[in-house]
């Protein structure tokens, strides 16, 4: 496995087990809080991305980290993979501030989906013609429908407030950060030249 991958991987279980024997407490200062809160600072647009609600939070991401972070890092090398997925970490957080505040939502965010959904939107345009089968429905599709198909699925549930509890409009700034990372490296718009 690529070293930022495993990396990663291992960090988030780690950090997973001390939560559970830390309790709460940590959830408080490295959760995203929203802005309005007295709980926001600023390490926490990285942190969050640490921490996960549930072990099967945790399984998901970690999942998808390997699955798609591995294949993408293999072409990438280290120093862009970080880039990359930290980037898509960001522009999460970003959106999910965004929305938050406009919602005056007091709730924290956890979980590493930011960054997982860059890393595909990366993968989809990496490998147009890759196939992914999802569990639900079990059809095989190239990585940009299903990309496009899950986009579309989280701004249906984030705008109609369905699946409450989950963070959409994290997961969709973390398409638009790998979106934007990945035209950034290409010099396409609204970037200049291509990035080495």
């Amino acid at each position: 496995m690529p070293p930022v991958t495993q990396a990663l991987l291992i960090v988030n279980v780690l950090v997973f087990f001390v939560v559970q024997q830390l309790g709460p407490t940590i959830i408080v200062q490295f959760g995203l809080w929203p802005w309005a809160t007295e709980l926001f600072r600023p390490w926490q647009v990285v942190s969050y991305a640490f921490l996960h609600g549930s072990l099967t939070h945790l399984a998901f991401n970690m999942f998808g980290l390997w699955m798609f972070g591995s294949e993408l890092e293999r072409v990438w090398g280290t120093r862009r993979m970080l880039q990359f997925y930290f980037a898509s970490v960001l522009v999460a957080a970003a959106a999910q501030l965004i929305v938050t505040g406009v919602m005056g939502s007091q709730a924290p965010t956890v979980g590493a989906s930011g960054g997982l959904f860059g890393l595909l939107i990366g993968f989809a345009m990496v490998f147009p013609r890759r196939k992914i089968t999802p569990l639900i429905p079990p059809i095989p599709m190239r990585a940009p429908v299903f990309v496009g198909l899950y986009g579309a699925v989280e701004l249906t549930l984030g705008v109609t407030g369905s699946a409450s509890g989950v963070a959409h409009f994290a997961h969709l700034g973390g398409l638009l950060g790998g979106w934007l990372m990945m035209r950034y490296w290409r010099g396409q718009a609204p970037f200049g030249r291509p990035r080495r």
